[in-house]
């Protein structure tokens, strides 16, 4: 599938969608729609952007790609130009000439991608084949820079020492760290979100990163310890590992996403952890964004068939996340690390390989 056939179907998508929903056109002003919409486009400048560079103003007959005169040039030449895209554009200096310019191109009953919310992004979920060929080797090449750094890791180093490593491992490989987490010793158990400090690494070290490229996101965590493990961190890893293999187990095409989640809890509780979901969310669909919806008690959402999942279930001290493809009879994982060392855990007669702790 080329790019261009990838474009046409997330067309055809789109235009069923305004005609269910009585609509001219929907404005795409979200960066993540962007990247889907034009089959891999980079409407950003900075990486953390939330909303696109420009907006896609996508009807039953065409797309206008409208933003201002700084950025227009690059996104013609770059990102989408000879694909079909029309092209307007205002004074960077007159924001207030952007609502003409869309009154111009003269769509009537408009909304965007914010406004429709969940009922537009679930066009997203289920990956074409060029989607999934590239989350791929996206998957590969995140997890080969991931294994390289964290057995590169040494006593003394600090955690941006080893974010700094990851980063340009990362931009080596034209992979965007959008999220790099680093946490060392006893930061590891304080801390969910640990962003990088001075903290220099004393025998244990947490590494996490969620890594865009084309619009699409690996979110994948490696642990490494330096000498053995204590039972308490060894008994820890094992349970969560045995949670996490619990949600990899159950999310399956055609099952409700709150009943995996539920699967989960059961894990945790049997493992003698029953309150440890409730300290950090637990992942849950993924694509172009980190995670497009949450695992909760009460997701309406339903396991698609060719959707990506980044489950992170943590114990404190410990955590297990990889990003999977879900197939139509199981699933695949994307980010594996060359040469990790792996556990196995049997859930319902099915036995799952989930990374250990790498013993340096």
């Amino acid at each position: 599938m080329t790019r261009a056939e990838e474009i046409e179907i997330k067309r055809e998508r789109v235009r069923r969608f305004l005609k269910v929903h009585g609509l001219d056109g929907v404005l795409m002003t979200r960066q993540s729609n962007f990247s889907w919409y034009t089959g891999g486009g980079n409407g950003f400048v900075a990486l953390a952007s939330v909303e696109a560079a420009g907006s896609i103003l996508a009807m039953r007959d065409r797309d206008v790609l409208v933003t201002d005169n700084i950025e227009a040039p690059r996104l013609e030449a770059e990102e989408v130009g000879g694909f079909g895209f029309g092209m307007a554009s205002f004074p960077w200096h007159q924001p207030e000439e952007r609502a003409k310019v869309l009154e111009k191109i003269g769509a009537k009953k408009v909304a965007t991608d914010v406004e429709l919310g969940d009922a537009f992004k679930r066009l997203r979920y289920v990956l074409t084949e060029r989607e999934i060929v590239r989350y791929r080797v996206l998957g590969k090449d995140t997890g080969a820079s991931l294994a390289e750094v964290c057995r590169t890791i040494r006593l003394g180093d600090s955690e941006f020492q080893i974010a700094g490593r990851l980063a340009e491992s990362l931009f080596s490989r034209e992979i965007a760290p959008i999220v790099l987490l680093v946490a060392a010793d006893d930061r590891v158990r304080q801390f969910r979100h640990p962003i990088p400090t001075s903290r220099k690494v004393e025998r244990y070290a947490m590494v996490v990163v969620c890594a865009r490229r084309g619009g699409l996101i690996v979110s994948v965590t490696r642990l490494v310890h330096f000498g053995e493990l204590s039972p308490d961190l060894r008994r820890r890893h094992d349970s969560v590992v045995r949670v996490d293999a619990a949600f990899l187990a159950h999310t399956r095409p055609g099952v409700k996403v709150r009943t995996v989640f539920d699967k989960a809890v059961a894990a945790y509780r049997t493992e003698g952890f029953e309150d440890e979901w409730q300290h950090h969310h637990q992942g849950g669909g993924t694509g172009y964004a980190p995670r497009d919806f949450k695992g909760t008690p009460d997701c309406p959402e339903i396991v698609r068939a060719h959707q990506a999942y980044a489950w992170n279930p943590s114990i404190t001290g410990s955590k297990s996340e990889d990003t999977i493809l879900v197939g139509p009879e199981g699933f695949e994982v994307l980010s594996e690390t060359p040469d990790w060392p792996m556990i196995e855990a049997t859930v319902e007669g099915q036995t799952i390989a989930c990374p250990d702790i790498l013993i340096r």
